[in-house]
């Protein structure tokens, strides 16, 4: 089970963290993603990071503003989100992956979190 949280409203140029806990399954063992759906659009890829945290893999329309990181001592993934643009409008969800490497597609993730909104005002 995944929860995501740290959601909210900014304005264009801000920054948020978005936050995902797991509980009940082997956290470290498993790469972990953030999709993001805006409305009217297909659900995309945004960000994941291998079980280590060692490597990670960012969409280019995030790529040198956003940052994925974990805590497996936490279970816990992040998304830190800087220079936020209104097109970064969506609902964010956390996922975990089948294995342990980084995939953008999201049949390689077979649990899900239950979404988080992020609004950014122009």
């Amino acid at each position: 089970q995944l929860q995501a949280f740290g959601g909210g409203l900014v304005q264009a140029g801000g920054s948020l963290t978005l936050s995902c806990t797991a509980s009940g399954r082997a956290f470290s063992s498993v790469a972990m993603g953030w999709f993001r759906q805006a409305p009217g659009k297909e659900r995309e890829f945004v960000a994941a990071i291998t079980r280590s945290g060692g490597g990670a893999y960012f969409a280019d329309s995030v790529r040198g503003r956003f940052t994925i990181s974990r805590d497996n001592a936490k279970n816990t993934v992040y998304l830190q989100m800087n220079s936020l643009k209104p097109e970064d409008t969506a609902v964010y969800y956390c996922a975990a992956g089948r294995n342990p490497y980084v995939s953008i597609d999201e049949y390689e993730y077979d649990s899900w979190g239950q979404g988080t909104q992020v609004t950014v005002s122009s």
